[in-house]
Parts: structure tokens; C-alpha cells; sequence
């Protein structure tokens, strides 16, 4: 899915929120093994990395060239500072009109208001998909997340008290929010 916006930061600096491409491949990666190395709060750690930047690559065509599923870059100054994307829950009849959402904001970038405005430009892509709802997790810990995310109009309806497993052995209760789409497929 093809998206383009620019906006105006906290900071009075620009951002654009574009959708990724294959030039992005390798810049991509990085940004996906910093920002999974600065929190804990995110699925995988950024050792389970097993994908190449020429398959990032590729991955970033295919949402791109997608009606569906999107994966954006938000860029400060030319430099990717967060990531975000929507993708399709499941193609059967019973579930195709959810999507997921995930976002990941490099640190040096958060307070900016990029988790914000990759929110609502994720909220708008799956509009555009023609989604009834947008879903996500988020470790309940991660209260900024979840503020943001109640926010921008997502309800919780569920905890998952062993949603993840840290490496050391924690468990980290996880947040299941969704958020009814305004989408001209009801």
C-alpha cells in the first residue's frame, strides 16, 4: 500500500511517513535490530534476526505493492526513526476484516510525537484497506504505548498474563487492545 505524508514534530522538525521500498532493505534492518535492542517491550530480540536486508527488501515490496498490508518508515532528517505496519489478522472469511498493528520508535526519536503520528497513519491505511478493526498487543508494563494507543481510540478487551517470556525467565503480562475502523466495506 502506497502512503506519503509529512508533518511537524514537537521538536518543530519535520517527519515523513512514507511507505518503504526496496532501497529501504538494509536501512530498514537497522532500524529494526536498534530499536529491538533498546527496549524489551517488542516481540523478538534482535538476535532471532534471521532475515537478510535483500529479504527485507522484498518484504518491503510486497506491502508496498499490496491493497492491504503496509509497512511505513517515518524519517527525521532523511534518517529512518521508527517503523510501523498493518497486516491482515487472516485471508478466511471469518477474520479477513482484521488487521494488526505494530510499531517500534528508536529512542533517540520518542516524546517527538512519530509513535502518535505512525499510529494515525496506520488507522488511515487500513481504513483505505477497507478493515472493520485494527488490533494490537501491548506489554502492560509499556504504559506510554498503552496511553497513546487509548488515545487514539483502542479499547482493551483482554490480558494475556504470560504473553511473553523474557529471556531472563520474567513473564510480561500482555495488553490486547483493538479499535473500530470507519471503512466504506461495512
Amino acid at each position: 500500500m502506497q502512503y506519503f505524508r509529512t508533518f511537524t514534530l514537537k521538536d518543530g522538525s519535520t517527519c515523513t511517513i512514507r511507505s518503504g521500498n526496496e532501497e529501504d532493505g538494509q536501512a530498514l534492518l537497522d532500524l529494526y535490530i536498534a530499536t529491538h535492542t533498546q527496549t524489551d517491550y517488542l516481540l523478538t530480540y534482535p538476535e532471532e534476526t534471521s532475515f537478510t536486508a535483500e529479504q527485507e527488501a522484498e518484504y518491503l515490496r510486497l506491502k508496498t505493492e499490496s491493497p492491504d498490508e503496509a509497512e511505513l518508515i517515518a524519517e527525521v532528517d532523511g534518517k529512518p526513526a521508527a517503523s510501523a505496519g498493518i497486516s491482515c489478522v487472516s485471508r478466511r472469511l471469518k477474520t479477513k476484516h482484521r488487521a494488526e498493528l505494530g510499531i517500534a520508535v528508536d529512542e533517540a526519536y520518542k516524546g517527538l510525537g512519530i509513535g502518535r503520528a505512525l499510529t494515525k497513519a496506520c488507522i488511515e491505511c487500513a481504513e483505505k484497506a477497507g478493515y472493520l478493526q485494527i488490533e494490537l498487543e501491548a506489554v502492560a508494563d509499556n504504559t506510554a504505548a498503552i496511553s497513546l494507543y487509548t488515545k487514539e481510540g483502542f479499547r482493551e478487551y483482554g490480558r494475556n498474563p504470560k504473553g511473553f517470556r523474557t529471556r531472563s525467565g520474567e513473564w510480561q503480562e500482555l495488553v490486547l487492545m483493538f479499535r473500530e475502523l470507519n471503512s466504506s466495506e461495512e
